[in-house]
């Protein structure tokens, strides 16, 4: 046998598509191509393969070796290629048996004495896995409809070989057999033994995920915020109803405090989108505690791409990294403009679309923006003591950094003041977080049950269908209008914010007490 085909997965953004690695030996001069728009990563496996394959006690054929890695179009980047490639070459040399490599796909790096290392990605290469054997198995059977759940048992027969280090993180998909390998040798004798039963079939065995935690539990608690019981009331709306909030306040009033707390308070992921952020952390390559609401606090000197994605290859920024979690820009007029213009676009779409010459990439991008800012540049401004010292037209400009396109983007503007010391040291402890998220799950459940999504995703026409005023809450709204200039966009905002509250309320009905609260909070 001179020809073998090995079946791996390569990750192109959030998506990992099937890469088919054909291996033919043939006579002439000894040497290994690889063809199929390899990347340096890929490129540089022939000696990783090499030396593995002779440390794992096999021969290196002497011939002409050409590797192709279909589709040919399609780049493909990263070490994960180490595995397959040498089982193909070994498939093509008669050491190991073509027949038994159907129903198995690889994805590992190789150290050079054979050892399986980490890659990244695993999480959504099991992913895909099981997404294109839903498909498959849909539209290959006249019974079943396409809207009903398929059994477990039929999502697919393809087993997934992974280096031990990814086995826990790939096997969290259900329906995906996943099996764990030290080693180069440890698999290519769990193939022998599928093609000769009297060979030992120990080298490798099914890695079972650790389950899941009933309930999410963080390191910080809303109880350590004292008083600013309007912020808090703020924080809480934001939660319960998914929206951006922007806390301004003087250095020290508890704004970055009260923003790191509203992971704490917000509904546990379900599955499928726990198991769709830690499929993003792996592609990147980040710590992710499972189940956890992302919240991902990043600093005023990032650039336009770092946040929204991007490069040469897309790849995800942090918008995408906390999805379906809290995106937190603090002191955000220090943020250049043209980072913060970057997000207008997000804020409303829930996802980012990245286009290149040659390619294009939609990110998801379901964030809570949570920011903060000063009233000035010294902080003071509106200060009882005094201290401010900035001149009119230094705060002006200052506050100017920040368009009124994306403050209109914004849901909840809240003013934090600062507390005395004597209403820190009396203050009464707050409630914990505990006791808020069970009124946000609460209010979240009125909203799944009326409209199956969170209120702040409602577009125009929802709107109009789900939430209705009587005839004082319009006219409340018209002279809003009227003294706040209202654009159309900031009422839709409103009537959101004022469900959320009403929902909070346990009220089918949005009565005037919700809107005149809703309006408080778009103040700027």
């Amino acid at each position: 046998m001179s020809f073998a085909q090995v079946y791996t997965r390569s990750v192109v953004g959030l998506h990992a598509p099937k890469v088919i690695i054909e291996v033919h030996l043939s006579q002439g001069l000894p040497a290994l191509t690889i063809v199929g728009l390899p990347e340096a990563a890929v490129r540089e496996s022939k000696d990783r393969v090499r030396s593995a394959i002779l440390n794992s006690g096999f021969q290196f054929p002497n011939r002409r070796l050409t590797i192709n890695l279909a589709p040919a179009d399609l780049p493909k980047d990263g070490a994960r290629l180490d595995l397959p490639i040498a089982i193909g070459i070994l498939a093509a040399s008669d050491q190991l048996d073509p027949d038994v490599l159907s129903g198995f796909e690889f994805i590992g790096e190789l150290a050079l004495n054979g050892n399986l290392r980490q890659v990244t990605g695993s999480l959504a290469v099991a992913r895909a896995i099981k997404a294109e054997g839903l498909a498959v198995t849909s539209s290959s059977s006249n019974e079943q409809s396409l809207t009903e759940p398929l059994p477990v048992e039929a999502v697919t027969s393809v087993k997934l070989i992974v280096p031990m280090d990814n086995g826990a993180e790939a096997s969290r998909v259900e329906g995906v057999e996943v099996l764990g390998a030290q080693s180069l040798k440890a698999v290519c004798d769990h193939l022998q033994s599928l093609a000769n039963p009297s060979i030992p079939n120990e080298s490798l065995a099914v890695v079972t995920p650790s389950p899941a935690p009933q309930h999410v539990g963080y390191q910080v608690d809303l109880a350590d915020v004292k008083g600013q019981h309007h912020a808090r009331r703020a924080l809480e709306i934001a939660a319960a109803g998914g929206h951006s909030i922007l806390f301004t306040g003087p250095p020290g009033s508890g704004k970055t405090l009260m923003a790191s707390r509203l992971p704490t308070i917000l509904p546990d992921l379900s599955d499928e989108d726990a198991l769709e952020v830690a499929s993003t952390y792996s592609v990147a390559d980040s710590d992710y505690d499972y189940g956890t609401r992302p919240f991902r606090q990043v600093h005023h000197t990032i650039s336009a791409v770092a946040l929204v994605g991007g490069g040469s290859r897309p790849k995800p920024g942090e918008i995408t990294l906390a999805n379906k979690g809290v995106l937190f820009l603090d002191e955000l007029p220090e943020f250049d403009r043209t980072v913060l213009e970057v997000l207008r676009q997000p804020l409303e779409a829930k996802q980012i679309t990245i286009s290149r010459a040659n390619s294009q990439m939609t990110f998801p991008a379901n964030f809570q923006l949570v920011a903060a800012m000063n009233p000035c540049p010294c902080g003071y401004d509106g200060d009882t003591s005094g201290r401010c010292r900035c001149r009119p037209e230094q705060i002006k400009r200052y506050q100017d950094k920040l368009s009124g396109p994306l403050l209109d983007r914004i849901d909840l503007h809240i003013t934090v003041p600062a507390l005395p010391i004597a209403d820190l040291q009396n203050a009464q402890a707050g409630e914990t977080s505990e006791q808020v998220r069970v009124r946000v799950i609460a209010a979240h459940k009125h909203q799944m049950q009326r409209q199956q999504k969170v209120n702040n995703e409602l577009s125009p026409s929802e709107i109009d269908k789900y939430i209705q005023l009587g005839e004082g809450e319009q006219q409340l709204l018209q002279l809003a209008q009227q003294r706040l200039n209202l654009s159309a966009r900031g009422y839709h905002r409103v009537l959101r914010v004022a469900r959320t509250i009403a929902d909070l309320s346990d009220s089918v009905d949005i009565t005037s007490v919700h809107v005149s609260e809703a309006l408080s909070y778009r103040s700027k």
